[in-house]
């Protein structure tokens, strides 16, 4: 394997989207997806290097909450939404199809404002349901237990 092939990973970061009646947001990938085509997911995409180089520096040397601006821009673009409120889930690490290893970046978030409107060049259907609805689903494998312990997180918040 080459050196470069041994260090460079793609990095995506996925987003457990609550609203505000406790339902999560899941969507439906495409049949021509590479990976997973025709599994239900939750909204999410790779890191671009645009996503920080492009913006002003937090630090001297350093750009600040990558993770959190992709989701963002992630969100927004596919499925129309504005979010709030970030915080981690878990990471995991995966082969894709074309032998790229990918590092997955699992946060959550609260719906801010917006309708779903989804980018249909990815994504296909959507819906928002509850724990036990999403099990209902073909979801990607650990999708229910990442619902689950953010559904656990919001429900030992003080409302």
């Amino acid at each position: 394997m080459e050196e470069i092939q041994k260090k460079a990973h793609y990095i995506a970061v996925t987003g457990i989207i609550r609203n505000s009646e406790g339902k999560y947001l899941i969507c439906k990938r495409g049949p021509n997806e590479k990976a997973f085509p025709n599994k239900w997911c939750v909204p999410g995409g790779k890191l671009e290097k645009g996503d920080f180089v492009n913006q002003p520096k937090d630090t001297s040397d350093h750009w600040l909450n990558v993770f959190e601006k992709t989701l963002q821009r992630e969100i927004l673009e596919e499925t129309g939404l504005k979010i709030k409120n970030m915080g981690y889930v878990s990471n995991l690490a995966f082969i894709r199809p074309n032998g790229f290893s990918t590092l997955i970046i699992s946060l959550y978030a609260e719906h801010d404002e917006g309708d779903v409107k989804l980018a249909k060049d990815e994504l296909v259907d959507y819906n928002w349901v509850t724990l036990k609805e999403a099990k209902n689903y073909d979801l990607i494998e650990n999708i229910h237990e990442q619902i689950q312990k953010v559904d656990e997180i919001f429900n030992k918040k003080p409302f």
